[in-house]
C-alpha cells in the first residue's frame, strides 16, 4: 500500500497535471452535477483509481446503483481512502479523500438502508476517478 500522503504535491504542480474541472473537484473540494459523471452507470469489471495520483481506490465488485447520481461504492480498498469530519455544508458529513495524495473524492453516508455488506455509500465524483480494467490491480 502507498504510504499516506506520499503522492502529495503543491497546487502549482497539480494545476499542471489536472484539467480545470479535476482541479476544482479534487483539489478545491468541489462537486460535479448529479447524473453527469461518466462512472455513475458504469458496470465494467476492474478497479477505480484516483484520477490525480493513480492509486487504486475501489474495486468494481463494491460498486452499486444507489440512484444518487454519482458512482456509489459500499467499501474502499483497505487503507486507500481517508475519512474526515466535514462541516462545510453547514452540517456534519464525512468527507473521503485519497490517502496517498489527499485528493477529494466525495462523501460517505452510513445507515441509509442499502442492501450492502456495510450499509455505507461512498458517493464519489466521477472526475475524481480513473477506471482500469486491469484485473491484476483487483
Amino acid at each position: 500500500m502507498t504510504e499516506a500522503g506520499s503522492k502529495s504535491k503543491p497546487d502549482s504542480e497539480w494545476r499542471a497535471i489536472l484539467n480545470a474541472e479535476q482541479f476544482r473537484i479534487i483539489r478545491q473540494k468541489g462537486t460535479e452535477s448529479p447524473g453527469t459523471g461518466k462512472y455513475d452507470k458504469h458496470k465494467a469489471e476492474g478497479v477505480y483509481n484516483c484520477a490525480a495520483c493513480d492509486t487504486p481506490l475501489y474495486k468494481s465488485t463494491t460498486k452499486f446503483d444507489s440512484g444518487c447520481g454519482w458512482p456509489a461504492f459500499f467499501d474502499a480498498i483497505p487503507g486507500a481512502v481517508t475519512r474526515t469530519e466535514d462541516y462545510s455544508g453547514g452540517y456534519l458529513r464525512t468527507e473521503i479523500t485519497c490517502t496517498a495524495c489527499g485528493g477529494h473524492l466525495g462523501h460517505v453516508f452510513s445507515g441509509e438502508g442499502f442492501p450492502t455488506p456495510t450499509d455505507d455509500r461512498h458517493c464519489v465524483n466521477s472526475v475524481s476517478l480513473k477506471f482500469s480494467d486491469d484485473k491484476a490491480k483487483a
